[in-house]
């Protein structure tokens, strides 16, 4: 069973938020306000925080800008994980990733199903790795994204989560792009 190891410090990461949305204003990002209140909350830093309308190729600009900033360690995107025409974000997330973290999708829809039932088959959650930097796709409603962080992230972003975390692997994520 996992569980918090009180005799490692905590090491706080600096984690950015996008909200991705074509009616909401940054003053109305609800699921964003529950992001960085939680992470804030756990010790960790907010880096940077904007919203970007549903443009697939503006995404990925800004994922990839965000994965190239020394100072931001994890990506968090909320909205446009869902099935309509507009909802882009996935795939712009999966333009920029070197990795997949397929299991954080499939752990996502377990918790869910727990919430809200069959529903969960309608997100499109995703996770992964690029350039040294975690990115999670998370859905728009602030529901999805306490549920993501509650009951995977703020364990899974703790050094001190036991018996593995994201946390610990965190400076060798980019070890393929150094010199031998």
């Amino acid at each position: 069973m996992s569980r918090i190891d009180e005799t490692k410090e905590f090491i706080p990461l600096r984690i950015a938020v996008l909200a991705v949305s074509d009616t909401r204003t940054l003053a109305e990002d609800k699921s964003g306000d529950v992001l960085v209140q939680r992470l804030t909350d756990a010790g960790h830093h907010l880096a940077a925080r904007m919203i970007l309308k549903d443009e697939r190729a503006a995404i990925a600009d800004q994922l990839r800008a965000w994965c190239n900033d020394p100072e931001i360690d994890v990506i968090l995107s909320t909205g446009g994980t869902g099935l309509t025409g507009r909802d882009v974000t996935v795939e712009a997330h999966r333009d920029v990733y070197e990795k997949e973290v397929e299991a954080f999708a499939t752990v996502f829809t377990m918790v869910s199903m727990q919430k809200i039932g069959t529903s969960a088959v309608q997100s499109r959650a995703t996770g992964g790795v690029a350039n040294g930097t975690y990115l999670f796709a998370l859905p728009g409603s602030s529901g999805a994204c306490k549920d993501a962080w509650d009951e995977i992230l703020r364990f899974q972003l703790d050094y001190r989560h036991r018996p593995c975390n994201f946390v610990e692997i965190l400076p060798r994520l980019d070890e393929h792009m150094r010199r031998k």
